[in-house]
C-alpha cells in the first residue's frame, strides 16, 4: 500500500470529507483467504491500520516519533461493513479521514473503493485512543496534534 500521488476524482464517491487522505492498493495472492477465492476479512483490518499509519506519517506523526514520545495510538473499536468482495489483482483506493477528535479519543472513517467498476467495497470507522506507553492509560492529545488531523468535527 502506498499514498496516492496521481489525481483521482473522488466527487462521485460521496465521501463525508472533501479532501481525504488516499492510498493505492493492489490485491495480491497474499491477501486472499485460504478457504475462498476472495480477500480475507482479516486483510481489511490491516489495510485500515496501514492507511491510518500513512496518514499520520504524512501529517508529521510517524509511529517512530510517537514511540520516542512514549505514546501510541491503540484501537478501541472497529466498525466494518463489507459491501462487496475483492479479488486477486483488484486495484483499490482507500480514502481515510478523521471524523472527530476528543481529548484522548478520535474516530477515523475509511472507505475502500474499486475504481474499475465504481464499487465501494468496504466502509469502516475506527475509534483510536492515544495511550501513554508507560502507564498504559489514555493521554490527552496536544492542540497541535488535534489541529493537524483536520477532523470534520471537534
Amino acid at each position: 500500500m502506498r499514498p496516492r500521488v496521481k489525481p483521482f476524482d473522488i466527487a462521485s464517491w460521496s465521501l463525508a470529507h472533501p479532501q481525504p487522505f488516499l492510498c493505492d492498493l493492489r490485491v495480491t495472492a497474499a491477501h486472499l483467504s485460504r478457504t475462498i477465492d476472495h480477500v480475507s476479512n482479516v486483510e481489511y483490518v490491516g489495510w485500515l491500520d496501514r492507511a491510518a499509519e500513512l496518514h499520520a506519517d504524512h501529517l508529521g506523526f510517524p509511529r517512530a516519533k510517537l514511540l520516542e514520545d512514549g505514546v501510541m495510538w491503540f484501537v478501541g473499536r472497529h466498525e466494518i461493513d463489507y459491501v462487496r468482495e475483492t479479488f486477486l489483482h483488484d486495484e483499490l483506493v482507500i480514502a481515510t479521514w478523521v471524523r472527530n477528535m476528543g481529548k484522548v479519543k478520535s474516530w477515523r472513517e475509511s472507505v475502500i473503493m474499486r475504481p474499475s467498476d465504481g464499487a465501494v467495497v468496504c466502509r469502516a470507522a475506527t475509534l483510536w485512543v492515544l495511550v501513554n506507553l508507560a502507564t498504559r492509560k489514555p493521554i490527552r492529545m496536544t492542540p497541535s496534534m488535534i489541529g493537524k488531523f483536520g477532523a470534520l468535527q471537534p
